[in-house]
């Protein structure tokens, strides 16, 4: 039986997708102290486009480096909303990486398709495609838990609870309509589509489970790329058990403000009222970046950097 704080959070932390900070909050997420020579983030925006080009002297090191900088573009939900800002902090320090990131909480795959505008919580030039011809990225981050309630009207009323079959066949189907868009949007540069997996769900755990599968067939099917990250939130037995705390990692010792509870060893994933976000902000009607150091962003993040780290080149 569903207890009433999930009742509860599903309406207040899903249904606004929001995940920001407090009205009387810093306005711009902490830096990571593993990241000491990263640039303070922008003013909190739902967009941080790429930074500037060095104008530093050009030497063979650095141009072969500059070779390798990627070019990232982050979209996504909610959960990207409260991760863009690390994820950027992180991908600059790590490769380079100039970044653009532009989330939209409480949206789903369908948003980012071009020919839904009418019908989209995303702008036309936020979608996916027009990003990409844009920018040019190397890669493109999709984070999706799988809006499964019809929030957004692009979903056209089809929700996970009401007909499980047809939701599925659909997000299925909007992975493939968005993996061509970019794929055409991109031309002879195509950029890789790297796939988010998703934490565990303790209201719809198998949904989830399929989602993520979703995700991994799609990236074989279109030689693109998965980010467990998920798995990085997930108890090291259970995948799919959902966990409030975790065991503090060997990062999180090394860095003692992300492990919340070191007496007992373990850190907080998510607030007592709020069982999908990874913020330990409380979730405001605003939708913003993180405004403090969360494990739980810390570790998806680092997931991501490191998939992008190994296919830089």
């Amino acid at each position: 039986m569903r207890r009433p704080w999930i009742v509860g959070v599903l309406l207040a932390g899903l249904l606004l997708g929001a995940c920001g900070d407090p009205a009387s909050g810093p306005e711009q997420s902490p830096p990571d102290p593993a990241l000491p020579t990263a640039a303070a983030s922008p003013s909190t925006t739902t967009r941080q486009r790429p930074a500037a080009s060095p104008t530093a002297a050009t030497t063979p090191t650095t141009a072969d480096a500059a070779a390798k900088a990627p070019t990232v573009v982050y979209l996504g939900d909610s959960l990207a909303m409260e991760s863009q800002k690390v994820l950027g902090q992180s991908l600059r320090e790590q490769v380079s990486a100039r970044y653009t990131s532009a989330p939209y909480s409480g949206t789903t795959l369908c948003d980012y398709l071009e020919g839904t505008e009418e019908r989209s919580l995303v702008p036309p030039t936020d979608k996916a495609a027009a990003l990409v011809r844009s920018l040019r990225p190397d890669f493109v981050v999709l984070q999706f838990w799988g809006n499964s309630w019809g929030y957004t009207p692009c979903m056209d009323g089809i929700t996970y609870d009401k007909e499980p079959a047809t939701y599925f066949k659909r997000y299925a189907a909007d992975m493939r309509r968005l993996t061509e868009q970019i794929a055409d949007a991109g031309g002879a540069r195509r950029p890789r589509i790297i796939w988010v997996s998703q934490g565990p769900d303790p209201i719809t755990p198998e949904r989830i489970r399929t989602v993520n599968a979703l995700y991994a067939t799609r990236a074989a099917a279109s030689r693109d790329l998965v980010a467990d990250a998920g798995r990085t939130v997930s108890p090291a037995a259970a995948r799919y058990t959902w966990a409030q705390y975790l065991p503090c990692t060997a990062y999180e010792h090394d860095h003692p403000s992300y492990c919340t509870q070191p007496g007992r060893d373990r850190t907080a994933l998510h607030r007592d009222d709020d069982y999908l976000h990874f913020c330990l902000a409380p979730t405001t009607s605003t939708p913003k970046p993180c405004p403090v150091r969360s494990p739980g962003i810390a570790r998806i993040t680092r997931e991501i950097t490191r998939v992008i780290a190994d296919h830089v080149g």
